[in-house]
């Protein structure tokens, strides 16, 4: 995934033409999946290759490549999925927040499956760089047999230099990826059609029987063999994810004109090649190249798996800030790298985890034989995921009949758990890996959303209804509070309730402002607000005002720039005389809260690791007064 520009697709079409749009997805979308033909069709050799390989295997090996291809990618994705958004926007939590607007009875079930999703994308976020890096560096190895012991440490500079770069922006980078993806592409669908004449058999694959047959026939080894031909689709979740990035138009283009025939040419000639040169299968994709070729091509898939794992990277930053603003996760720190770009984000806290996730992975399996095994877990099972969540889809928003949506995505849905089960048999190879990853992140979304919930309810029974605290405090008498000049904008989650810092205000220092603000900052289920429906403002009376903030899940929380704005509107005070009031909860953990204990402490963990509330909604930082409190949670 990429850096989104801040605006709708369709805002970008109208300033962008199609061609450059198309291009950029190509380095931007599609860097990922264009990297299987790395490893994919190595990986699905083996389990047949023990005791050699026949030609109708071979073909039906490519033909399960190629229809794959087309099921999953092409149909699944590229024609029906890019279709259902989220006013522009696509990707899990996108569809989660679209479908917790109208999902009554499955809430609970349709937020489990979004955070299963989201947690599997961090764990392909991880998988993705360790496995693309390795794979291209490899390559090496048939330049001189004296490289192989240098592919791993090259392989480990070369991502600590991509993760450290993070912080700089991708920008500027960003304007090569779409070329360079391009001749990749352009690179392997060549000497793809060039390998296709070593034995022209190799187009029968074309024909789907062949899959089925391989599959009827080779029994468990046809079921292992799915799981290494499933490599060819990972990075599909790109397509959706991306779709707010460049629209479904320039997607759709890139796929069928450059996409899809170079992925297609370039395995019919590995199947072709190892057809005619059985020593081949080694690796086939490398040895299709001459001697002479070798170098340019391992630096041109070095690029392009460094752009692959870019595009995985800065979708981790997408995912995680989405999950923040929707309430899955705590508050981190959100660094923006481009003055005019809003979508150039950088989270040095996800920055660190991913680093960190994808060394260890590198230095664990050391070779991408053996991450390879491990890989296609996570990509399966959000597939699985987006499917399920797609028939709610359909029928909530698309008001398709049950009996219509099961028709459709029920082979579809079929057809992928047939492949969540083939690469489930990984699972002692390594597959255990991206389900821990998998679990170790549902775990803390789950825990953040309930715990957060509970702390709210818990607040909520001591707090004083802000209808009957208006009058009391007003109230003119001997124990009334001082009266001070200047605004005092206190925030709170509650609009409805006096806020914690405005009664330890009153209760501690006897004062109360001229004018009082109580802010609310909500965070909608779509993309984005509209400056215009960003703002709702109620005067309960002379000193107490109530002003609520509405962002979208894709928009940064600027309050101070948002009060700027408001104050063009009629709305007049003086940031100088203004002063910030936060409430600062101590938690105590308490095993009768409604967690238990582990997942009480854990919750606390995270509350303490949040940023700071004044540098995540952007508040002067000289204005800001900070009042504690203990909650048992």
């Amino acid at each position: 995934m990429g850096h989104p520009a801040e605006h709708s697709a369709a805002e970008k079409t109208k300033g962008h033409g199609l061609f450059a749009l198309a291009l950029g997805s190509v380095g931007v979308v599609y860097g990922d999946i264009g990297t299987s033909p790395l490893y994919a069709f190595r990986e699905a050799l083996k389990p047949v290759a023990h005791d050699g390989v026949t030609q109708m295997e071979i073909i039906s090996l490519i033909s399960l490549m190629i229809w794959t291809l087309t099921i999953i990618v092409t149909f699944k994705y590229v024609l029906f999925l890019l279709r259902a958004d989220n006013d522009g926007e696509g990707g899990t939590l996108s569809l989660l927040a679209l479908m917790t607007k109208g999902a009554c009875g499955h809430r609970a079930v349709l937020m489990l499956l979004g955070l299963i999703g989201a947690a599997l994308f961090l764990g392909d976020a991880m998988i993705t760089p360790a496995l693309s890096v390795l794979s291209a560096v490899e390559g090496l190895k048939y330049v001189s047999p004296h490289f192989e012991s240098a592919v791993l440490p090259i392989s480990i500079a070369i991502l600590v230099a991509l993760f450290a770069i993070q912080s700089k922006g991708t920008g500027m980078v960003a304007k090569f990826f779409g070329p360079i993806t391009a001749i990749w592409f352009l690179v392997m669908g060549g000497i793809g059609l060039v390998h296709i004449f070593d034995d022209l058999s190799i187009l029968a694959a074309f024909n789907p029987l062949h899959a089925f047959q391989f599959m009827s026939e080779e029994g468990f080894a046809g079921v292992v063999v799915l799981g290494a031909v499933f490599l060819t689709v990972t990075g599909a979740e790109a397509l959706y994810a991306d779709l707010g990035h460049f629209g479904r138009r320039p997607i759709q283009w890139a796929w069928f004109v450059l996409v899809f025939p170079a992925l297609t040419l370039n395995y019919l000639g590995q199947g072709a090649m190892v057809l005619s040169h059985p020593e081949a299968m080694s690796d086939p994709f490398y040895l299709m190249f001459p001697q002479w070729a070798l170098v340019p091509v391992i630096i041109l898939a070095t690029c392009a798996t460094i752009i692959a794992s870019q595009a995985v990277i800065t979708g981790a930053f997408s995912l995680v800030r989405q999950a923040i603003h929707l309430g899955y996760l705590p508050r981190m720190q959100i660094l923006f790298t481009s003055e005019t770009n809003t979508g150039q984000i950088f989270l040095p806290g996800v920055n660190t985890l991913l680093l960190v996730g994808v060394i260890a992975l590198v230095l664990g399996f050391e070779s991408s034989d053996a991450l390879a095994t491990a890989y296609g877990i996570s990509v399966t099972g959000a597939m699985v995921v987006t499917t399920l969540m797609a028939f709610e889809f359909v029928r909530l928003r698309w008001r398709w009949p049950r009996v219509l949506a099961t028709l459709v995505l029920a082979p579809l849905l079929l057809l992928e758990f047939v492949f969540l089960g083939a690469n489930l048999l990984k699972i002692h190879d390594g597959g255990w890996v991206p389900v821990m990853m998998a679990i170790g992140f549902t775990v803390v979304m789950w825990t953040w959303k309930r715990g957060a919930a509970i702390l709210f309810e818990k607040t909520r029974r001591i707090d004083v209804p802000l209808q009957t605290f208006i009058p009391m405090v007003e109230k003119k008498s001997d124990h009334a509070p001082v009266s001070v000049p200047g605004v005092a904008i206190f925030l709170t989650g509650d609009p409805q309730t006096a806020p914690a810092a405005l009664l330890h205000n009153i209760k501690h220092n006897h004062v109360l402002h001229a004018k009082n603000v109580i802010l609310t900052i909500i965070t909608v289920n779509k993309p984005r607000v509209s400056i215009e429906d960003r703002y709702r403002v109620e005067k309960l009376s002379e000193r107490f005002t109530v002003i609520e903030l509405r962002f979208g899940f894709m928009q940064s929380h600027n309050v101070s720039q948002s009060l700027a704005y408001l104050r063009k509107t009629g709305f007049k005070f003086d940031i100088m005389s203004t002063s910030f009031y936060l409430g600062r909860r101590k938690l105590v953990p308490d095993a009768a809260s409604g967690m238990p204990m582990w997942q009480d402490r854990l919750f606390i963990a995270l509350a303490n690791a949040a940023t700071d509330p004044s540098d995540y909604f952007h508040l002067p930082a000289n204005r800001v007064v900070e009042l504690g409190s203990h909650v048992i949670i």
